[in-house]
């Protein structure tokens, strides 16, 4: 290995071992370093767009600095070429099990069922750590690092709608809402642009700021977020809200969602009386607090069905309903078809898709940025 962890450091001797928890002080890179080498394996299905934002930093980084400061390599489960879930298929340089050569390997992947790791995958991953090499995950990525034991003990990130099915599937895994999380030799990050920001943060640790700087500004990205920047937009950028009164009651919907409160008892928090909650709703939201928050324990719900195994009454019942009847019938009323449905066709999904074949219809929920 050319090295370990998520920043350039000289060996240390035997006797010193770094802390778990902090990654190495970065060091000054050698006059004639080799490049850090990234590896990308990429999952059937996984999203272009994470993938691109993380490999086009390492890129640029390079013709910036004017030094082969990165290079990268990918992989897939067989060698030969990925589709991914805009249905372009990208070619790699090797199969899972082959020798690597990577400081870094980075699982991107973008569907829950296509992210399980097999027996080879996670002896490969396994054998990559031990060797010293940093392991992380893209998006749904960390659902493969997790299968392969790589995120005991560890914090990871991963896309805000998956955080659910994780945590039913690894409770002793510590999940956050951050877009990007370092924990030592482990990296993690929600997918989308936020893949962008984890590398930014890896090339400033490697090559100092003004280098990370330089490289999002090159991709018009205005400003390097860092681990605590949230991944999903404010209530009020989000729903194009201002006022401040209906923006808390909304936040407490969210915040509420297995146990739905009484829009009295909101409106009343607020300082409202209902009847001026719901002029607010209807002037802004052209709904009723009771109706819109209905919708969003149905979306919640929807996500459950997708990707948790959860039975549906266990869903019903997070998602705030008394019962499953009362549940089928709203989620009938807002989406044509039964949550019964809804899980069948989620479950027929993986099986609609031949090896090298484009990808027949799925969920678009199922898919991540």
């Amino acid at each position: 290995m050319k090295g370990a962890g998520l920043r350039y450091h000289r060996p240390m001797p035997p006797t010193v071992k770094p802390s778990r928890a902090r990654a190495p002080v970065r060091t000054a890179r050698p006059a004639k370093a080799p490049p850090y080498t990234v590896g990308f394996y990429l999952v059937p299905e996984f999203p272009m767009m994470a993938f691109a934002s993380a490999i086009e930093p390492l890129r640029a980084a390079n013709r910036l600095s004017g030094a082969p400061l990165f290079a990268w390599r990918l992989f897939s489960r067989d060698g030969r070429p990925v589709r991914a879930s805009n249905g372009i298929d990208i070619a790699v340089d090797g199969a899972v099990g082959a020798h690597a050569g990577v400081d870094l390997l980075l699982v991107c992947a973008g569907t829950r069922d296509a992210s399980a790791a097999d027996a080879v995958s996670v002896k490969w991953l396994r054998g990559l750590a031990r060797d010293g090499a940093a392991i992380g995950g893209i998006s749904l990525g960390a659902f493969v690092l997790a299968d392969a034991g790589l995120l005991d003990g560890r914090r990871c990130a991963l896309h805000w709608e998956s955080l659910p099915a994780f945590a039913e599937r690894y409770p002793r895994i510590a999940t956050t809402t951050d877009i990007f999380v370092i924990d030592g030799d482990r990296c993690t990050c929600a997918g989308g642009t936020a893949a962008m920001d984890m590398m930014l943060q890896v090339i400033t640790e490697r090559d100092g700021r003004a280098l990370a700087n330089d490289v999002s500004e090159q991709f018009l990205h205005p400003r390097i977020r860092s681990t605590q920047d949230p991944q999903r937009m404010a209530v009020q950028s989000r729903l194009g809200v201002a006022n401040e009164k209906l923006i808390a009651a909304l936040g407490m919907m969210e915040a509420a969602n297995e146990e739905p409160r009484p829009v009295q008892e909101i409106a009343a928090d607020v300082g409202l009386s209902p009847r001026q909650l719901e002029r607010l709703f209807a002037k802004y939201l052209r709904a009723s607090p009771s109706r819109h928050y209905l919708k969003m324990r149905l979306d919640r719900a929807r996500a459950m069905l997708l990707q948790t195994t959860k039975p549906i009454l266990d869903v019903a019942v997070a998602a705030g309903f008394t019962s499953a009847s009362h549940f089928s019938r709203c989620y009938r009323a807002a989406y044509g078809h039964k949550p019964s449905d809804e899980r069948a066709a989620a479950l027929r999904a993986p099986a609609a898709t031949d090896r090298g074949a484009p990808a027949r219809r799925r969920h678009a929920s199922r898919k991540r940025p």
